[in-house]
């Protein structure tokens, strides 16, 4: 997935956003645009929500309260006032507050799915949102407090808040009131209509905003991991034929197939590894199973892609306006099931990248596991104890994994005095699964640290056509490590590097991906 940097805006039309896209505008700072057909589909929803308020017309959250409340009509003179309300009771949020490429990717799915015309906002609330995000006012959105439905209530309602000029907002650098933001960008805040406060909060855009960037890096350390096996193939002298293709076709898995080519192409041209037989008949599961395991992230990795591009080009909204049919629909697609279980399936997949990746570097640092390499991967042991915490680090990381792994979404708790009594929980497994992108990251930092010594301690010079890239990076800012010395940094500094070694690996090798 290589985004064109060249992309200066992206239009939005509720269809085809992409994962892509998403990333364009919440990391890179890509303005957003509206498409013409998506302006008239608004303004049709705009009207036929205008009409049922005059005529007083029984429909959910636009003439009757919400939730429990669902019964309570509500007078034309009070509408404004129903939605205002509803945003200022729902803003709860809790905990740490999301970073601003989150707050950006939040913004501009709930107004790619807003697009679609099914949601009767008004024209000139949704344009209020756009200008904030494409002059860089970011709501203070706090991480926890949602269930996943309906929608990301609570952390959307921290969004609207500032769209009302209340709430808090970072802008340029600083945290600010709502009122003050919009008047340092020349903004001002929106009095809502009827319906418009459930539409911007009725959503899935949390879960989805934190999900898609996770899977987005977890896609770059998917490859991360091929490139880490390439290198721990060349330090243990590792047996090739376990990746060869013919053994993958008679097992037809994508990901399975797509990892031993990966492999294949990095390891091309090296004079390290070695054939069954030469100087033992089988490796370990941990190399010789990794088309497997590696290839069984790679499918996990492609269905949480489906199902979110399906979600964020979806109206997750409720009701759900049908102007063709001058009807308003109440239903269930807030619920963030679809997305809960993927982002559970996601972080059981990088978790189990992790922990094949740490039985690899145990392999490295055990003298019992290493066909012949120094004790913990430095010379003098005893005096030094090399890589023996290393290994703890990714054990520990690995450990903490498996306790985030467990799925988020076979958990409900009922709230609106039991309306809403199944929940999705679906935000909780977004950002568990980025936590464990991040225990990820450390831990192929750590194989890749690893892995590099003991290509060193073999004396080993010539690579792999993708390995010596990787190589040759990390011996650019990390020494071969002689007698112990304060480790940390090291990891640090190669967790940085990862996303850039892939980059430069791919600059030769185009490497498989999702």
């Amino acid at each position: 997935m290589i985004m064109d940097t060249l992309v200066k805006s992206i239009e939005i039309d509720g269809h085809h956003l992409s994962l892509d896209d998403v990333i364009a505008v919440a990391r890179d700072h890509v303005r957003v645009t509206l498409s013409d057909k998506a302006k008239e589909r608004m303004i049709k929803a705009e009207k036929m929500v205008e009409d049922f308020v005059d005529k007083q017309k029984v429909s959910y959250g636009i003439t009757t309260g919400f939730g429990k409340f669902s019964d309570t009509l509500i007078s034309k003179e009070d509408t404004s006032l129903l939605q205002r309300n509803l945003i200022m009771s729902h803003a709860c949020g809790v905990g740490n507050i999301f970073d601003e490429d989150v707050v950006r990717a939040i913004m501009l799915l709930r107004l790619n799915s807003l697009s679609l015309g099914y949601s009767g906002i008004r024209s000139s609330t949704f344009n209020a949102l756009l200008d904030m995000l494409n002059n860089d006012v970011y709501p203070v959105v706090y991480e926890k407090g949602s269930l996943g439905s309906s929608g990301d209530l609570c952390p959307l309602a921290h969004l609207a808040l500032v769209l009302i000029g209340e709430g808090e907002a970072i802008v340029d650098g600083k945290r600010v009131s709502g009122r003050k933001a919009l008047e340092a960008k020349g903004l001002k805040p929106v009095k809502l209509a009827a319906k418009e406060g459930l539409a911007l909060i009725n959503g899935t855009q949390v879960m989805c905003a934190v999900g898609c960037l996770a899977l987005y890096d977890a896609l770059k350390l998917s490859k991360c991991a091929d490139i880490a096996l390439s290198l721990t193939m060349e330090g243990l002298e590792g047996i090739i034929d376990a990746f060869d293709l013919r053994l993958h076709e008679v097992r037809p898995h994508a990901g399975q197939i797509d990892t031993a080519c990966n492999i294949l192409d990095l390891l091309d041209g090296s004079k390290n590894i070695t054939k069954q037989g030469e100087k033992r008949t089988q490796d370990a599961y941990s190399l010789r199973c990794a088309p497997q395991v590696h290839g069984a992230v790679k499918d996990a990795l492609r269905h949480v892609l489906e199902k979110l591009e399906i979600e964020i080009n979806s109206v997750t909204d409720n009701p759900i306006i049908f102007t063709d049919d001058q009807d308003a629909i109440s239903g269930g697609n807030f619920h963030g099931e679809s997305v809960a279980m993927a982002f559970d399936y996601l972080g059981i997949a990088l978790s189990e990248l992790a922990n094949i990746s740490e039985r690899r570097i145990e392999k490295m640092v055990n003298p019992a596991l290493n066909h012949g390499l120094p004790a913990f991967l430095v010379e003098n042991g005893g005096l030094n104890s090399g890589f023996m915490i290393v290994q703890y680090a990714a054990a520990s990381l690995v450990s903490e994994n498996k306790v985030l792994a467990h799925p988020a979404s076979v958990d409900s708790i009922p709230s609106s005095a039991n309306q809403e009594d199944h929940v999705s929980m679906g935000t909780i497994a977004a950002r568990k699964a980025r936590d464990i992108l991040t225990n990820l990251q450390n831990v192929l930092a750590i194989e890749l640290l690893c892995a590099a010594q003991a290509i060193d301690l073999r004396g080993h010079d010539r690579l792999g056509k993708g390995s010596a890239i990787a190589y040759r990076l990390i011996r650019e800012e990390i020494p071969f490590i002689k007698e112990d010395t304060v480790m940390y940094p090291y990891i640090h500094k190669i967790s940085d590097l990862e996303y850039e070694i892939v980059d430069r690996v791919e600059k030769e090798i185009e490497l498989k991906e999702v």
